[in-house]
């Protein structure tokens, strides 16, 4: 598998992970700020959250981990929590912003 196709799935992954209080995935939120996948096929991360305080922010690192460790060919997935540049509601797709009421 390539690095492309992982990548693919990576994202078609992050799409089954929700914040527990929002029903939009956290791809589509914006939460997603970069996916790297190297050429031992280990997997890194970088994500933030709608709230520095968010109270599911162990449980939604965790769940994408093991779900990104679950594709075929991931080696392992390391998942980094930033917070710069700040989330705000404009890094959502329009999707998100539609299911929210933002359109």
């Amino acid at each position: 598998m390539t690095k492309f196709e992982i990548e693919e799935k990576i994202v078609a992954m992050l799409k089954t992970v929700y914040d527990p209080e929002i029903p939009v995935n956290v791809y589509d939120l914006g939460l997603i700020y970069k996916i790297d996948v190297a050429d031992d096929f280990n997997v890194s991360i970088d994500m933030t959250l709608t709230a520095p305080n968010c109270p599911a922010a162990d449980f939604i690192m965790e769940d994408i981990r093991q779900k990104i460790e679950s594709i075929e060919g991931v080696v392992s997935a390391t998942i980094n929590l930033v917070f710069e540049p700040e989330w705000d509601k404009d890094m959502m797709s329009e999707e998100a912003k539609l299911e929210l009421g933002f359109l």
